[in-house]
Order: structure tokens, then C-alpha cells, then sequence
């Protein structure tokens, strides 16, 4: 599997974190553990199908996927290219309307938030292009065209970096006193805004973070306790749930991006 990066322009900074493009020979499992992006995806060749236990459900070519508490499986067909946007917290909201956390643990039709002719004809133009540095200016533009909004909320802007600050070990209610809300609305406007929970957030922060850190660590106690887990049991539950896998399967095996 070839998996590159691109940075944004300066104009989409703002709300796009980064581009992904995925490229495969050879058909690959791929597993995918939960991210704080929401993620805007257009194949233009090949196939993609995801895998929920039993289950093999192809996907779709052009899908939005929201934020998820779970690893998910996926399974690239051989010859496959999948065109990725990860939209920063809140950075889908210049293009749609739609709140955020309608899309918590789906991944549903592009045409909620685009036209199918317009996402159709640019799934073309991204087939029939020369490279990548190409394909990452058609979507330039098809972004730029659609930007709807350049407006922030600095509110949740903030709330977002508390979080990253305290690597996701944060008390929620502390956190909207801190930002003179009460909690209840400071939720809400997170929700519609972020795609999750503040404490679903703040617990993909703090996990994604000890598995960054995790070759630095002695043991597994070590992270365990800088995690902010004063049990294991319950971190090892957590960490099952986010990656498929116990720690020790998950770092002797995993592949994961």
C-alpha cells in the first residue's frame, strides 16, 4: 500500500487538516483506528469494502464518514485509489449545514453535502489526471468553489485545544465552567460542531496520544497510568474497543494508519 500526504493551501487551512491518497498493487487489509477528522472520500478506482464482525459491506465511491468510537476493518481491492479529505474539528461546517454529529459512526452518500453530478464529474477529472499533485488541485478547487462559510465558533475552537492540551485527561464539566457555559449547551454546540461528545473526543486525544507515546513507556502500567487510567481492566477494555485489539496483539502486529 502507498499512502501519501499533502498539506492544504493557504485558503483551506482553515478547515481541511490534510489530504490522504491510498494506493494499492495488491489487494490489503487495512484497519483504521478512531481519528478526530471527519472524512470526505472519493475512490476513483478500484474497491473498497469494510468489514463489521461478520459482515463484508462494499462502500460506496463517494462517502463522508463521521467520527467513531471503534476500529474499523477495511479491505482494499488490488489496482485501488482512494482520494481522502480530513476536514479539521468544526472545518466541515464551511461546506454543509448538516451538524456534525449526524454522521458519528456512519458513513452515508456524499450527496448530503454536494451535488451527485458536481462529485461525479469530479471523480472523473481525478481518474484522468496525471498525478497526484493534479488530483490534489482538482479538489482544491471543488473546495474552494463550495466554501459556503468562513465563519468560527472561537468558543469550541477553544474547548478543542483544552482538550489537546491536556492530552484528553480533562474533566468535562470543569472544561464548560472554564468557558463560563453550562454543560449541557457546551455540549450540544460541541456536538453539532465536532461530530462527538466532548468526552468522546477527549477519549480519541487520549488514546491515540499513549499509542504515539507508547515505545517510550517501560510497561504497559506506565502508559496505563499516564493515560489517566487507575485501572488496567478498564484501560485495557477502552483500548479493545479502539483498536480490535489487546495492547500486547495490537504493537506486536498491527497495521494501522
Amino acid at each position: 500500500m502507498n499512502l501519501q500526504r499533502f498539506h492544504p493551501g493557504i485558503a483551506l487551512q482553515p478547515y481541511v487538516r490534510e489530504f490522504v491518497l491510498i494506493e494499492t498493487e495488491e489487494a490489503i487489509d487495512s484497519m483504521v483506528i478512531p481519528d478526530t477528522s471527519l472524512v470526505f472520500s472519493l475512490r476513483y478506482k478500484g474497491a473498497v469494502k469494510k468489514m463489521e464482525t461478520e459482515a463484508v459491506e462494499a462502500l460506496p465511491d463517494i462517502a463522508v464518514s463521521g467520527l467513531r468510537k471503534s476500529v474499523r476493518h477495511f479491505i482494499y481491492a488490488g489496482k485501488t485509489a482512494n482520494f481522502m479529505i480530513l476536514f479539521k474539528e468544526g472545518g466541515i461546517s464551511a461546506f454543509s449545514r448538516m451538524p456534525a454529529n449526524e454522521l458519528f459512526d456512519q458513513s452515508v452518500s456524499a450527496d448530503n453535502l454536494f451535488r451527485s453530478g458536481e462529485l461525479n464529474e469530479l471523480l472523473e477529472r481525478l481518474a484522468e489526471a496525471g498525478n497526484n499533485k493534479a488530483r490534489v488541485d482538482l479538489v482544491e478547487s471543488f473546495l474552494l468553489h463550495h466554501l459556503a462559510s468562513t465563519r468560527h465558533d472561537l468558543l469550541i475552537g477553544n474547548a478543542v485545544q483544552l482538550i489537546r492540551q491536556h492530552n484528553g485527561i480533562i474533566r468535562i464539566n470543569d472544561l464548560a465552567t472554564s468557558l463560563h457555559l453550562s454543560q449541557d449547551p457546551f455540549e450540544k454546540r460541541f456536538r453539532a460542531l465536532v461530530g462527538s461528545t466532548p468526552k468522546q473526543y477527549a477519549s480519541i486525544i487520549r488514546l491515540r496520544g499513549l499509542i504515539q507515546k507508547y515505545p517510550s513507556y517501560s510497561s504497559l502500567t506506565e502508559a496505563c497510568y499516564d493515560a489517566g487510567y487507575f485501572d488496567q481492566s478498564h484501560f485495557i477494555k477502552d483500548f479493545r474497543l479502539f483498536t480490535g485489539r489487546t495492547p500486547k496483539e495490537f504493537f506486536q502486529s498491527s497495521r494501522f494508519w
